[in-house]
Formats: C-alpha cells, sequence, structure tokens
C-alpha cells in the first residue's frame, strides 16, 4: 500500500481529501501546516506528498525548499494543491522541483490520476537513477522536466505576435514548430463535411500546441486562431526532436503530456455525447472561464459560436440555454460578453 503525506491547514478539506484517498486505497498521513508535514515527511518519508501553498508557520513553497535540500526526501514526488492559479504561481512552484499542480476545487478523478502517474514516474526516475549509478558513461542531462522545455522555449524560442482573429496556422500546412503561449489565448478547430465549425482544443498561457509527429512530416490536422493579443514562442520541430532524443527525461514528461490530452480529448467526446444541454454548456462555461482568465468569476468575452462549437450544441439551443441561466441569477450577459455571477451553482450543474 502507497503512503500518501497530505499537508493542509484546512481541516475540512483535509478530512475529506485524507478519506477520498483512503476509500482508494492508500495509506494516508496527514499535517496541518508546512512544518509539521517537512518533519512528518523526514521522519516516515511517504510516496508522494500533496501540500497546500498558503499556510501558517511554513508554506508550500518552504516545504518543497526543505524536502529538496535533504537527500532523504528531495526524490519524493510532491504535488502542490492551491486555490493559487496565477501563471508566475505555478510556475515558481514547478521551478523549484514539484512535479504538478492542482488547483481547488478538484474532482476525485483528477487527484487520483495525478497520484497514480507521479508514483509511477518516481519508480521509472529511481530505476534509471540506479542506472546511472552502475553506468558513469550516462552523460548528465540538462533538461529533466517539462518546466524544463518550457524554460528552453522561453530563452531559444522565435518570438510570434498576433491579433484577435489572426490565423496561426492552417490544416493542412506543414507542422514546422511546436509553440508555447506567453499571453492570451489560441481556439483550435476543424470544419465537418456541411460547413460546420467544431471547436477541438482551447490552449492557453504556459500550454504547448501544435505537435502533430515528432518523427514524420505530418501537417497540422487542425486550423489554429488567436482569441486575442498573443505572444507566443516556437521551437523547430527538428530541434525539438533533437532535444528529445538527447534529454529521456523531458521525452517522458512529453508522453505523459500527451497522454494527459488524449484523456481530456475523450472526456470530451463523452461529454459531448452523453451530458445534457444544461450540463455541456455549464461545462463549456467554465473551461472557457479558466482558459482565458485566471480568475472564473471575471468576465470571459467570448462568441457564442464558439461556446457552442465546443459544446457541441446549436447556437439557437446555446442562446436558450444561456438565457436561462441569466434567469437563474448564474450569469450576466452583455453583447458577447458572458461573466460568471454564481460559480458553484454552475459547477454543480457539470
Amino acid at each position: 500500500m502507497k503512503t500518501v503525506l497530505l499537508i493542509e491547514d484546512d481541516t475540512v478539506l483535509r478530512e475529506n481529501t485524507a478519506e477520498l484517498l483512503e476509500l482508494s486505497d492508500y495509506e494516508v498521513i496527514t499535517a496541518a501546516n508546512g512544518q509539521i508535514g517537512l518533519e512528518v515527511a523526514k521522519d516516515k518519508n511517504p510516496d508522494i506528498i500533496i501540500c497546500d501553498i498558503m499556510m501558517p508557520i511554513l508554506d508550500g513553497y518552504g516545504v518543497l525548499e526543505g524536502l529538496s535540500k535533504d537527500n532523504s526526501t528531495k526524490f519524493i514526488p510532491f504535488i502542490f494543491l492551491s486555490a493559487k492559479t496565477e501563471r508566475q504561481d505555478v510556475r515558481k512552484g514547478m521551478n523549484m522541483g514539484a512535479d504538478d499542480y492542482i488547483t481547488k476545487p478538484f474532482n476525485e478523478d483528477e487527484i487520483l490520476s495525478a497520484i497514480e502517474s507521479r508514483i509511477a514516474k518516481a519508480a521509472i526516475l529511481k530505476e534509471e537513477r540506479e542506472l546511472a549509478l552502475n553506468d558513469s558513461t550516462i552523460p548528465e542531462e540538462q533538461l529533466r522536466t517539462i518546466n524544463d522545455l518550457k524554460n528552453f522555449f522561453d530563452d531559444n524560442g522565435t518570438i510570434f505576435n498576433y491579433s484577435k482573429g489572426d490565423i496561426i496556422y492552417k490544416e493542412g500546412n506543414n507542422s514546422n514548430y511546436v509553440y508555447l503561449i506567453l499571453k492570451g489565448v489560441v481556439k483550435c478547430y476543424k470544419f465537418d463535411e456541411k460547413g460546420k465549425e467544431l471547436t477541438t482544443a482551447l490552449h492557453k498561457e504556459d500550454d504547448l500546441f501544435g505537435y502533430t509527429s515528432f518523427t514524420q512530416n505530418i501537417p497540422y490536422r487542425e486550423t489554429a486562431t488567436a482569441l486575442g493579443e498573443l505572444k507566443m514562442v516556437g521551437v523547430a520541430k527538428n530541434e525539438l526532436k533533437d532535444i528529445l532524443d538527447q534529454n529521456h527525461k523531458v521525452a517522458l514528461e512529453v508522453i505523459q503530456l500527451l497522454t494527459d490530452d488524449i484523456t481530456g480529448v475523450k472526456d470530451q467526446l463523452l461529454q459531448m455525447a452523453y451530458s445534457s444541454v444544461q450540463r455541456k454548456t455549464a461545462s463549456t462555461i467554465i473551461r472557457f472561464a479558466e482558459k482565458i482568465n485566471s480568475k472564473p468569476e471575471d468576465p470571459i468575452k467570448i462568441s457564442r459560436n464558439d461556446l457552442a462549437s465546443v459544446a457541441g450544441i446549436a447556437t439557437e439551443t446555446l442562446i436558450r440555454t444561456l438565457s436561462d441561466f441569466k434567469k437563474k441569477g448564474l450569469i450576466e450577459m452583455e453583447g458577447r460578453n458572458i461573466k460568471v455571477i454564481n460559480l458553484q451553482e454552475l459547477q454543480d450543474i457539470y
């Protein structure tokens, strides 16, 4: 049985999360603040640590720093659990060495999937470290994590700037670059045989996108446009392939990233196929809010056609549902703008 150390100062959230993990066959140790959590980690050496950021006495950043300085704990998988969603907060934690970042509120599948994948990854890396000790010819890799790769994009990539509505690439174009978004949101879409637009993905700040194949000359399978002012950096696909060949740990991270993307697409297809219209609409509003803004309650500026294409429903049906949400006090509408008024009720519908 794997052991999880949960460091969280909110008593209700700590107890509820611990119960969820115990029901999923994990042994759970809890700590009410960062200082206690750091001491428990060094004493118990758990298989994985889930830690809040904003805590009294010692915050999550301090916990991670303390763990990284101790040889007995520096390789324990570490996941931040926090309501902080600003890009700089995420990057700060990942730059310090965190393995993942889960924002509140979260669902059961999200936290269990993160734990399972990070424990598996830790086992793989442990095997590699043991092999490296027995083979001094293995070179020291410069890039080890997705965050290292993103920093490489920042430092070495070509800068691209786009305005709202600009096309980044079209379906069928040669896939020459992979991109990292520095500011803004990208919409990817396709057209069906009747000319109806179907949104296939939304990408926000700090997302990598534009990859098709690293080994074959496969063109882009969709069109990508800027939903507003957009700044990105791009790395040529052949250069990125060389990086992955030379940095195997990053290659494993990219595989995990692709796996997560596929899982997300499957969930979206299932939702489009089986969810009610109200549930599709609520979840789509929340997805756009999370992608476009750091705070879901802020106004979002998006066309109803885009909302409809992501939700997989007719525009007229979407408009009726939005009107119903407005009457219930869940949202406000002013022209093309939609503002979430009651996020909790929308999440309950979702």
